[in-house]
């Protein structure tokens, strides 16, 4: 009863037939089979829901024709997700993804999100539903029959937003749609055998590794020759050969912003958590942000798995085993600092090295917060010699990111190869090429390091395509080039990608929080984002001064008012770096303005603007706008104020020069 096969099918329902065969099949037999495919013990209200669905769909009349034609899969995998949609019903050119509510009356908001979820899942990451027609149902079993209105439903891409049916309604539903859309009829076969190609957020990610699948079934495949899979093998060939011939190894991974640096140290760390193996590893993070909201996330899940497979766990048991797994950098240190024995992990990821902190920043910490006035090594010197406390072997993996040094004493690389250079020539060195480029800020050390006869140069070790935003890879490319004014480039790259990936610009934000709700369907996650030195947003209800939870700004849902949703608390570069949202709204103030000629950089203090001067700290201002500006997903809105001629902070001509340089580039404005 399975479909005719072009290719390879990676089966991801629990029961598929075309729809006549489904018709003639008694229900006893339909359930069987899903009872046997599904495997293990099942609660009674699974088997109910169930055999409710059959009764409802074997009522349906299709079209003259559709019977032998058309499918129909239940319980199909969402592999993003995690989760399986109840019923895929394809008739001729739709595709209609049924979720059922049993004994349900009401259409909540979540289970309205949750059938759009499965659809735009489909649409964006099954590469055989991206031009076809998708038409998400809710169906309450409960509710009275509904008025089935279609007008304004279509979204560009040939998705319809959740129809709300009754049970009885679904008849009535398909002829409608099947009338009121124009496609092609779907080839069932290549829509079967199509490939699942998903690009998670970081969270998504990390949940999905945890629970143990692998990098390659979570990332998208064909995203360019330097791919997740491949930099992954690359390290874990560097820790076996360390392990195996008894040396000591540093490896430093590059990566575009949002290309998975972080996802490759999840990886092989997720892989190495047996402290009983030889490789025992650990993922190391001085952003206290991330750290906290993957721990989070991970732990909420690994409750809310154990819970579906009847071994439940407290939050707190989960949370203390993330907290195994992911470890904030600064602990690590400090445990160092208390304990001169070497740490039981042999494999150590310091996620966003180039953040480490220089011998200045290190030196004046340990005297004012460790009583250490003698400390003289930089961050990575030290956290290098913990490692080097084993007598066998020992890899340290350095995950660097470009353009993201955004607080003062971030050293960049150089302080890593400095450290190589001082003390660990006998290590072994493996690094990207691309760490020559020039915002890594590798300086004239890089080139000493390089000269070394242990360091070995190896492509694999870059990742050059973005997953963050799936529909425009060149994203980052334009942050550069609108960042450091090449104007003529800018306009050329936002041509390229202004169609999969909207960029809008206004000066009122009202306008910028309508575009977002319109554009994001389902639980895409939107926000707004702003540089912790905009200080003069207040009239605009934005106070950085204000404490934004990170945890609660990324996980939490439409109905709490400290979540992102909400468009209340705004979160700053600091909370954001290494996260993502799918929408973002930008909000520009002072402190960072277009001259005419270039970008002039400001900080505000007591009752005016002044100028910043210290190079380094122009770096870091124009690195907080490179964070917030490749925080999106799918698209975002960047708001420049119009300023007041009443209020001499905000004064108009702060403003209207960076306005008018962004839609020089082509940028337009929201309708």
């Amino acid at each position: 009863m399975e479909g005719d096969q072009h290719k390879a099918v990676v089966r991801r329902w629990l029961y598929g037939a075309r729809f006549g065969d489904f018709i003639e099949q008694s229900a006893q037999a339909i359930l069987g089979g899903l009872v046997q495919r599904a495997g293990g013990d099942l609660e009674l209200t699974q088997n109910n829901a169930w055999q409710e669905q059959i009764q409802i769909l074997k009522a349906l009349q299709l079209p003259e024709g559709e019977h032998a034609t058309a499918k129909i899969y239940f319980e199909y995998t969402i592999p993003r997700l995690g989760r399986r949609a109840d019923v895929i019903l394809l008739v001729g050119h739709v595709l209609f993804v049924l979720e059922f509510k049993a004994g349900e009356s009401q259409f909540n908001v979540a289970a309205l999100d949750q059938v759009w979820d499965y659809a735009l899942d489909l649409k964006n990451f099954h590469d055989a539903s991206h031009d076809i027609c998708i038409a998400p149902v809710l169906v309450a079993t409960k509710a009275a029959p509904q008025t089935i209105e279609l007008l304004h439903t279509l979204h560009e891409d040939g998705l319809v937003r959740p129809i709300r049916a009754s049970a009885g309604d679904l008849q009535q539903i398909i002829v409608k749609t099947l009338t009121f859309l124009t496609a092609p009829r779907i080839d069932v076969a290549s829509w079967e055998s199509g490939r699942y190609l998903p690009t998670p957020t970081i969270i998504e990610a990390a949940r999905a590794l945890y629970a143990g699948h692998s990098v390659e079934t979570i990332s998208r495949h064909g995203a360019g020759a330097q791919n997740l899979a491949i930099t992954s093998k690359a390290v874990d060939q560097i820790i076996e050969e360390a392990r195996a011939v008894g040396k000591k190894a540093i490896c430093f991974v590059t990566g575009v912003p949002g290309a998975g640096k972080t996802l490759v140290g999840l990886d092989v760390a997720n892989r190495h958590l047996d402290k009983e193996s030889a490789t025992y590893s650990v993922f190391l993070s001085g952003n206290g942000p991330l750290v906290a909201v993957l721990r989070e996330a991970l732990a909420r899940d690994t409750v809310a798995r154990a819970a579906i497979q009847n071994a439940p766990i407290k939050k707190g048991d989960a949370r203390q085993k993330v907290a195994a797994f992911i470890q904030n950098v600064h602990h690590f240190r400090d445990d160092c600092l208390a304990d001169a024995e070497a740490p039981p992990e042999h494999v150590v990821f310091f996620d966003e090295a180039q953040r480490a902190w220089t011998l200045e920043q290190t030196t004046s910490f340990m005297a004012r917060k460790k009583g250490l006035p003698g400390f003289d090594q930089s961050e990575p010197e030290f956290l290098i010699s913990c490692v080097d406390r084993h007598k066998d072997w020992a890899v340290v993996v350095c995950l660097v990111g470009g353009g993201q040094e955004i607080n003062t004493g971030e050293a960049g690389i150089s302080e890593w190869l400095e450290a190589v250079l001082k003390r660990f020539q006998d290590w072994e060195v493996h690094l990207s090429p691309n760490l020559t480029e020039s915002e890594y800020r590798s300086d004239a050390t890089l080139k000493k390091v390089l000269a070394l006869p242990n360091t070995r140069s190896n492509p694999n070790l870059h990742l050059a395509t973005s997953m963050r935003s799936f529909r425009a890879e060149s994203l980052s490319k334009f942050v550069r080039e609108v960042l450091d004014v090449e104007e003529a480039a800018a306009k050329q790259t936002l041509a390229e990608l202004a169609a999969r990936y909207p960029i809008k610009i206004t000066r009122r934000l009202d306008l910028a929080k309508r575009w977002l709700r319109d554009q994001a369907r389902g639980s895409e996650r939107y926000g707004i984002v702003v540089s912790s030195q905009a200080q003069r947003l207040k009239p605009h209800a934005i106070d950085v001064r204000v404490k934004t939870d990170p945890v609660k700004w990324f996980l939490d849902g439409k109905e709490d008012t400290r979540s992102s949703y909400y468009l209340e608390d705004v979160a700053t570069e600091f909370q954001v770096q290494g996260l993502e949202l799918d929408w973002a709204c930008v909000v520009w103030d002072g402190d960072l303005r277009f001259n005419g000629e270039g970008w002039s950089h400001h900080e505000f203090k007591g009752t005016r603007w002044n100028r910043v001067n210290k190079t380094e700290r122009q770096i870091y201002l124009k690195n907080a706008y490179r964070v917030l500006l490749t925080r999106a997903r799918q698209g975002m809105v960047l708001v420049v104020p119009e300023g007041s001629e009443l209020d001499p902070t905000r004064a108009p001509q702060f403003y209207d020069p960076t306005y008018d340089y962004l839609t020089s580039l082509g940028l337009t404005e929201v309708a």
